[in-house]
């Protein structure tokens, strides 16, 4: 009788086996379908969402273009609309500025932009309704209590999108060789 339980154990074994291959054999055949583009959905939805990703970033450039552009004229129109009312800006100094701080000291002249320009590609990685821009950039200014200062900087921005705009939230300027730049 026991020889018996034996046979049947056995049996059931191989049983359980042959199912579990087959079972592996299906889900491979499955998967080399999704592959081999059978299933078109999702390689039409990572393929819109790469594009989308990409218009995203290619605007986020354009947007950060033109935020520097306004700095540079003292847009306070455009500056105001780009900048959060919670922006918060650490300059190479390392001192934080609001953004009432910040809008003020452009609208006053207390910041003075000569020039502030991307010496290096705009690097945009999109999270959501979040996005993070890093680059290299020429600042020439004159600043109240520092003179005129001209110095490269990464910047590291923190924009969100907010009732479908575009804001800058943080920004961290890091100069280039120190701060003051060497005169």
């Amino acid at each position: 009788m026991e020889s018996l339980n034996r046979t049947d154990r056995s049996r059931t074994r191989f049983r359980i086996f042959q199912l579990a291959m087959g079972f592996a054999l299906l889900c491979a055949l499955g998967l080399t379908q999704a592959c081999s583009g059978s299933q078109p959905d999702a390689a039409d939805s990572v393929a819109d969402s790469t594009r989308e990703a990409a218009a995203t970033a290619s605007t986020l450039q354009q947007i950060e273009r033109q935020r520097l552009a306004a700095l540079v004229d003292a847009d306070m129109a455009v500056i105001q609309r780009l900048h959060a009312e919670d922006f918060e800006l650490v300059p190479p100094p390392g001192v934080p500025l609001s953004r009432a701080d910040y809008v003020d000291l452009v609208r006053t002249g207390g910041l003075d932009y000569q020039a502030f320009e991307p010496i290096s590609d705009i690097n945009v990685r999109v999270h959501g309704t979040a996005a993070t821009l890093w680059y290299s950039s020429r600042i020439d200014v004159v600043a109240a209590g520092q003179g005129h200062l001209v110095h490269e900087a990464w910047l590291l921005v923190l924009y969100e999108k907010r009732a479908g705009q575009w804001q800058v939230v943080r920004e961290q300027a890091t100069a280039v060789g120190g701060f003051p730049p060497a005169g």
